[in-house]
């Protein structure tokens, strides 16, 4: 039925989207480039083919009659066949073809929504040290991203210590550790207390790379050094016995690789998988969770029905049908290993088909990731969400990309992600991926398909966090009660919003209100007012082009004090990328660029607000500097 109505309604929506193009665009030509354009862009071209293909092989079919009927059969033939073909392209573009990439219209920045959790309310902790990583690393034969020789261990270590004195406050690891403790039992009805002997831990981290077979190498899974690090903090901070701990992806048996490392460290904590000496995942009796809509069941792992404590351990990536994959969609995995695997839960992610087609991109429709986190043996027995971004991943099972915006720079994120809130963390990860992966990315951008795109631009990605932040925005008549014991899960999991702009990264606690979300980051940018006359280190600085406005080329100056590696960049006022102007090592000293008003393909661009951005990096020091620029034709 829902195939039928789509048929039905398509040409009709592609015939307002080519009326709606023709009203907007013929008067003004550079509207083609506004996003609702570029929307309806592909419904009206499939529209005009599907028509030309109905109506032309109607006329072919008369005129191959009438050319019978005069006994011409030769061009009755031609015609006839040229007829079908036309008949096949109509049927071919509806619907096939009459689709668009949907877009998400975000709400504005800082409007906080539902109530915080944690010691520290919607905090979460960002940690970023471009030494985590090695920036030459090629992820290719012999020079793969786990390797030793990639990650440094020492400071993925302190990098984890740092993210848990910095989310709770304290000073010392074992300090930070009792508080988490004492804030989730209190809130578990314990009372306050921390850590007791003989409590048992589950660790989903995230090998889904290792699913996707082709280039298994090369694709980002959890890093075996955050693994490590969370293992050392675990046992010889916290305390806990080897044998209470269970690690792995249920969905996944672990590598050897991996497993070799961990082990040698720690060889009684078990370890999920089947190979030698490790421990073979088991499910619960019967189904203990729910959907909400009543589309499934599903069993857990016993192991995390016998936990008293779940840390999630998701990788920083897009999704090519949930949008963004972070720690709801790294459950998918523990459902799917009794299932043979999470298709059966795929019909509430944005694209729930793929190939780049958003088809369920409603806000205030069903959503399972909402159910994950109101569940007693998932969201709800989370005592952290550790989210790994040493490399980030483009896809579910992919390999990572060097990231372009501030303060990555052309390197890998090299950043971990630490919360008790689900969804502050969660919507943190997002505002990242969504600035960094859209629809101009080089590699990443559209035309988005199953194995890359700007996915996390999906219309309705974000409307599991609006859903789980206030019961409110859950669907009509349904109410969201993942243990199916009559009592709805909480009416807010947690503070959802996005930050203010992409440089400062600020969120609403952060601009001194008692509400949102908190970043607490130990990144320090010396360039973050975007006015123009804002005050930049001595020794660096971009000054305002001339001319100003301009109509044919604008020269565009800047400063170093060192030998950097910059970038400088223009963008339209919306926040797309038009042009690089340069990209590579610049020496100190007065340096100037022409930008003579084309985009990276060698068109001109239209009269309109244009922003050139430069981010270099010099021993050590990152910079990052806007300015404003008019082009007036």
């Amino acid at each position: 039925m829902k195939k039928f109505f789509k048929n039905l309604f398509l040409p009709v929506l592609g015939l307002s989207s080519l009326v709606w193009f023709l009203i907007r665009v013929i008067p003004k030509p550079s509207r083609a480039q506004y996003p609702c354009m570029k929307a309806a862009a592909p419904l009206a071209s499939a529209f005009v083919v599907w028509v030309m293909g109905l109506f032309g092989s109607v006329l072919l079919f008369k005129k191959s009659r009438q050319f019978m009927v005069q006994s011409r059969k030769v061009l009755a033939g031609v015609a006839l066949s040229a007829a079908v073909v036309l008949a096949l392209v109509s049927q071919l573009s509806k619907p096939a073809e009459i689709r668009a990439n949907l877009t998400s219209t975000l709400e504005g920045p800082n409007l906080p929504m539902g109530t915080g959790t944690g010691i520290h309310p919607g905090r979460v902790a960002w940690i970023h040290n471009t030494a985590a990583t090695d920036e030459t690393c090629k992820n290719s034969s012999g020079d793969y991203w786990y390797q030793d020789d990639n990650t440094n261990q020492a400071v993925v270590d302190q990098m984890l210590s740092d993210g848990l004195k910095r989310l709770t406050g304290e000073a010392s690891d074992a300090a930070a550790w009792n508080a988490l403790f004492r804030y989730y039992n209190q809130q578990h009805g314990k009372g306050d207390v921390g850590y007791t002997a003989g409590e048992k831990f589950a660790i989903k981290i995230n090998l889904n790379g290792l699913n996707n077979g082709t280039r298994k190498d090369a694709n980002i899974n959890t890093s075996p050094q955050v693994c490590l690090a969370l293992l050392r903090q675990l046992v010889d901070v916290v305390g806990v016995a080897q044998a209470d701990i269970h690690i792995g992806d249920t969905n996944v048996g672990m590598n050897s690789a991996l497993y070799n490392k961990l082990h040698a460290a720690y060889p009684n904590v078990k370890y999920w998988g089947s190979g030698p000496g490790m421990t073979a995942v088991t499910a619960s009796s019967s189904p203990v969770l729910f959907a909400s809509d009543g589309s499934f069941e599903d069993k857990v792992p016993k192991a995390y029905q016998d936990a008293a404590y779940l840390i999630n351990v998701p990788v920083l990536k897009k999704h090519h049908r949930a949008g963004i994959s972070i720690a709801c969609k790294n459950h998918f995995g523990s459902l799917g290993a009794f299932t043979g695997g999470a298709w059966h839960l795929h019909p509430s992610l944005p694209a729930t088909e793929g190939g780049g087609e958003v088809n369920n991109g409603e806000y205030g429709v069903y959503r399972s990731f909402v159910d994950f986190m109101g569940h007693k043996d998932l969201g709800l027995k989370t005592l952290l969400i550790l989210v790994d971004g040493l490399w980030s991943s483009v896809n579910w099972g992919h390999p990572a990309v060097k990231w372009e915006m501030t303060p990555f720079n052309n390197d890998w994120p090299n950043s971990l992600f630490l919360s008790q809130d689900q969804v502050a963390v969660e919507s943190v990860c997002f505002d990242f991926l969504y600035k960094e992966f859209d629809e101009d990315h080089p590699t990443e951008g559209a035309p988005a398909t199953d194995s890359k795109g700007p996915f996390p631009h999906f219309a309705g990605t974000d409307d599991y966090l609006h859903q789980a932040a206030d019961s409110q925005n859950w669907p009509s008549g349904l109410t969201y009660d993942p243990d199916n014991d009559g009592v709805p899960m909480p009416a807010s999991m947690g503070t959802h919003e996005h930050w203010n702009n992409d440089v400062d990264k600020k969120y609403s606690r952060n601009l001194g209100l008692n509400k949102g979300i908190e970043l607490s980051t130990n990144v320090t940018n010396p360039v973050l007012e975007r006015p123009e006359g804002s005050v930049v280190p001595a020794g660096f600085s971009l000054e305002p082009n001339y001319p100003n406005p301009f109509n044919a080329s604008t020269t565009i100056q800047y400063r170093l004090d060192a030998l950097s590696r910059v970038r400088l960049t223009v963008y339209d006022a919306a926040g797309r990328r038009v042009r690089t102007l340069f990209d590579g090592t610049d020496v100190p000293g007065e340096r100037s660029r022409q930008w003579n008003g084309l985009d990276d393909n060698g068109s001109p661009v239209p009269t309109g607000v244009y922003i050139c951005r430069i981010t270099a990096r010099a021993e050590g020091r990152s910079f990052s500097a806007e300015r404003k620029m008019v082009m007036a034709k």
